[in-house]
């Protein structure tokens, strides 16, 4: 999967995106057939612990990100922009956005509409492709008061002007995060991009969810994910039977010991 590929999807079939953080995360999702795989600063909520994605760092992102594509050998592979790398300026969201791709990102993601206009223009100008990102922007915590849907009533007139601005800044692509299902696909209809939803309803181009929402490893479960395969309880299931025979003494046999 390429950017130009990923962008003709629009109206021909619906693009699937995951995150994933690691070479076993990025090699189930990309053998598993996902089209786009997102190194997202979420790992700072479902891998480091943190409470929320701000204090992930770029030498976080790096290091997942190299980690992750050694993991991917098909799927597109996107890294996030974390917290404090694109408000500086646009030469520092440049020099942070080359970092990314140094090690191994094939396009990056900004939060944002017309606050990161200039910065997007400037990335695809330099050959860093971006993919937008508006609606609930997870980095905008504070200022929302938590995590909040975005765009209903007057805000919704709001969120088409910026997902349209993103669009013409030159951005491939564009999530809508916990946009009215009705908004969301009035956004799609009006974009010539691709629109992934994440609790965006059905109408959007795509779809994306985090890796461990849909497999039940999170600490807590949002309402836009479904569980697909509870990996939880046959994690904890594989570990506590790998306990109880230890302390039996029926591991390891023979069969894995060496003579």
């Amino acid at each position: 999967m390429t950017v130009p590929k990923f962008r003709s999807l629009k109206g021909k079939r619906k693009p699937v995106c995951l995150t994933a953080y690691d070479e076993p995360t990025g090699r189930l999702a990309d053998e598993a057939g996902v089209d786009l795989i997102l190194v997202g600063d979420s790992l700072g909520n479902v891998v480091l612990g943190y409470e929320n994605t701000l204090p992930v760092t770029m030498e976080e992102m790096e290091h997942h990100v190299r980690a992750t594509r050694r993991g991917v050998t098909r799927a597109l592979l996107v890294a996030d922009m974390p917290f404090g790398s694109f408000q500086a300026s646009v030469d520092h969201t440049v020099e942070c956005a080359c970092r990314l791709v140094k090690a191994g990102a094939e396009a990056v993601k900004l939060e944002g509409g017309s606050s990161v206009e200039k910065s997007i223009r400037r990335l695809t100008e330099v050959g860093v492709p971006v993919m937008g990102h508006v609606g609930m922007t997870p980095q905008s915590v504070h200022s929302f008061g938590g995590f909040r849907v975005q765009g209903r009533g007057e805000q919704a007139e709001m969120l088409m002007r910026e997902a349209m601005r993103v669009q013409e800044a030159g951005a491939f692509s564009v999530v809508l995060e916990m946009v009215p299902a009705d908004v969301a696909e009035r956004i799609t209809a009006k974009l010539s991009i691709p629109t992934i939803g994440i609790g965006a309803g059905p109408g959007c181009d795509g779809q994306i969810q985090v890796f461990h929402d849909i497999l039940n490893l999170g600490r807590f479960h949002p309402k836009h994910a479904r569980v697909f395969a509870d990996a939880a309880q046959t994690i904890t299931e594989g570990i506590r039977t790998y306990a109880e025979q230890v302390r039996e003494g029926t591991f390891p046999s023979s069969e894995e010991s060496f003579q």
